[in-house]
């Protein structure tokens, strides 16, 4: 059987943290700012997990 091939666009956009869940960005952070609160685009900015209904595609993508 052939290796896995990770998919490219999962690669640049998750991580693995060290107890194994999976790190991702939030959205809605890349224009129209100056509508958004400062809080709000502060909490964009920290990173969030994948929610639990989303791990196993997404560790598919990675192939872990």
């Amino acid at each position: 059987m052939p290796k896995l091939k990770t998919k490219s666009s999962a690669k640049k956009r998750f991580k693995l943290t060290g107890t194994g869940k999976i790190k991702r960005k939030h959205a809605y952070k890349s224009h129209i700012l100056t509508k958004k609160e400062t809080k709000r685009k502060h909490n964009l900015t920290l990173p969030g997990l994948v929610d639990s209904a989303d791990v196993a595609s997404v560790r598919k993508q990675l192939c872990i």
